[in-house]
């Protein structure tokens, strides 16, 4: 549905040139779509967003775990994620390969730690990119204030797996700013948070408060550089100036 990267001198801090030099890997995430059960949009966006959490809290992806050099293979290149589609055998082909399904309402998305770029497992390679859009069925409600938002920017039309992917980056970068305290509680709630669209008044206001912002590399979808969403956790505001 969606391949994703980071931008310009990348969200993440550190040179482009560092980045592009390093190996390159991706952090594929499949979601499963059933022709007659397709999930909401939203809520495919906020389970997108809680399966990077999930992967980068996960012990395994740490330390001396079976995950841990592949993850930080893929932290040091670009921040590339691709959402790939599947149901039926396909789906639970993919199920079989060591990874985390994370569940929303409607919604089931399972990610798995990083593969070269040019090295996909063939279950998941095989899996269709683009083709399938997401609706809601009805509007989402007003997120809730105690949880952590990832605002989409209004003005940037993105295809879902293009926005799952987009929203995951808003969510790791609000993960990299958060101390161990604050992980540690967001983990505890199982990554509880939600995914809007702002209105443009309120999007003027948040990309330019400090808040961590993801730029995309442009390529796919969208123009490189552009800013497609804000991070905003609860913890956030009072660790800036």
């Amino acid at each position: 549905m969606s391949s994703d990267g980071t931008g310009e001198n990348g969200p993440f801090g550190e040179e482009r040139s560092a980045r592009e030099e390093a190996p390159q890997y991706v952090l594929p995430l499949v979601v499963r779509i059933e022709k007659a059960r397709p999930p909401a949009r939203t809520d495919a966006l906020e389970t997108a967003a809680r399966a990077v959490l999930s992967i980068l809290g996960d012990p395994r992806a740490h330390g001396e775990g079976a995950w841990a050099e592949a993850m930080r293979a893929w932290q040091d290149g670009r921040i590339r994620k691709v959402v790939r589609r599947a149901r039926g055998s396909e789906w639970r082909r993919a199920g079989e390969l060591p990874g985390l399904t994370v569940h929303g309402e409607s919604a089931e998305v399972r990610v798995f730690p990083p593969v070269p770029l040019d090295g996909w497992p063939r279950e998941l390679a095989r899996l269709q990119v683009s083709g399938t859009e997401l609706d809601d069925p009805v509007p989402p409600a007003a997120p809730d204030p105690a949880d952590p938002v990832l605002w989409m920017n209004p003005g940037v039309a993105m295809s879902a797996g293009k926005a799952m992917a987009q929203a995951g980056h808003g969510a790791q970068l609000a993960w990299w700013e958060l101390g161990e305290e604050e992980r540690a509680a967001w983990r505890a709630h199982g990554y509880r948070l939600s995914v809007r669209t702002a209105e443009p008044a309120r999007w003027e206001r948040l990309s330019a408060g400090g808040l961590p912002v993801v730029r995309d590399a442009g390529f796919t979808e969208v123009a490189p550089g552009s800013c497609t969403v804000v991070a905003a956790h609860p913890a956030l505001p009072r660790r800036r100036p």
